[in-house]
């Protein structure tokens, strides 16, 4: 393995990792013990921002299945992946996204991945987010197995939004209004190893926050996920078996007036092997609205925030990090 000069600020500190506690949700999703499991959800994200989950009831084999269909649609030439891009779909944001096509962290890093994206299927163009999805057609198995695993990803995901609300002491169903038809997102990623003089100008993915309410991430045994602690020290989320990686977005920091925090994370590989990723996100319906709830703001604690609708939000993030949006611009 070729020896690796990691710059310090990319350093993750090997902590205990009750530092990212892991929730069992088996008593939430079967509803034996769903406000103890609330709790646990609350400090977590009041934390930490992140949390590991398991029992989780998503089949492992559909998420081994899935990271082998990664690994068969980044194997395919450049050319053919490119015809998938995704500048094709337009603002709808599906398709394939070439190394440093999309750059989280644009003023200090290029990212160092490729990624193919899906949502829900439409077919046509409606608007941000929703759109018809772009498939290899010598792969017919990508389709099928990656779509399956959106689906199953979002049916666990509205289920943690009710543990989500009752940690908030909401109504378990709050959200339910929210995400009748809502934003999601299912990215395969790729993360080649970097080796030689590592720094913060090219790493897999740059320090950022998600945009939107919840995000789950099925990762492989390789590592490279940091997590930033309230010290500002870079710690490591390692693979745990079994288990997804949960965190929330800025969409629930924005509802909870920072009572929630959407942590700063980041990938890091120099792991000499190459990493693969799934994350899904949920967000909401294009048009709700979130501001800080009333509970959440008082003379000690005024309001942070401005009301901003999900999809605007969401789709200004991505005009930043998109350089095939730049002439689009935030009017949707």
């Amino acid at each position: 393995m070729t020896k690796t000069d990691l710059d310090d600020r990319l350093r993750a500190q090997r902590q205990s990792f009750d530092k990212i506690p892991i929730v069992d949700v088996g008593p939430l999703l079967d509803n034996s013990d769903a406000l103890g499991v609330a709790k646990e959800i609350r400090w977590a994200f009041a934390n930490v921002g992140f949390m590991y989950v398991k029992n989780h009831g998503v089949p492992a084999q559909l998420v081994e299945d899935t990271f082998a269909q990664a690994r068969a649609f980044f194997d395919q030439p450049l050319e053919e992946k490119m015809k998938l891009h995704i500048a094709n779909s337009g603002v709808a944001l599906r398709g394939y996204v070439e190394f440093f096509g999309e750059n989280t962290d644009p003023t200090n890093t290029k990212d160092l991945k490729e990624c193919f994206d899906i949502g829900p299927e439409r077919p046509t163009l409606e608007r941000p987010f929703f759109g018809p999805n772009q498939w290899p057609s010598a792969l017919p198995q990508v389709r099928e197995t990656v779509y399956a695993c959106h689906e199953a990803m979002k049916d666990l995901a509205t289920n943690l939004l009710s543990g989500v609300a009752l940690s908030l002491d909401l109504p378990r169903d709050f959200f339910a209004s929210r995400i009748t038809d809502p934003i999601t997102y299912q990215r395969l990623l790729r993360y080649p190893t970097q080796s030689g003089r590592v720094d913060e100008k090219v790493i897999g993915i740059g320090a950022h926050t998600d945009y939107g309410c919840l995000t789950i991430l099925a990762q492989d045994s390789v590592g490279g996920l940091q997590v930033m602690n309230r010290e500002g020290v870079w710690v490591e989320g390692a693979p745990v078996a079994g288990t997804f990686v949960i965190n929330i977005g800025e969409l629930l920091q924005i509802l909870t007036n920072d009572v929630f925090i959407a942590n700063f994370h980041r990938v890091v590989n120099t792991s000499g092997r190459e990493r693969y990723s799934i994350p899904f996100f949920i967000d909401a319906d294009y048009d709700a609205v979130f501001e800080p709830l009333e509970r959440y703001v008082n003379p000690s604690n005024p309001s942070r925030y401005s009301a901003v609708s999900c999809g605007a939000h969401k789709f200004g993030r991505f005009v930043k990090t998109f350089p095939h949006l730049e002439r689009v611009g935030t009017e949707q």
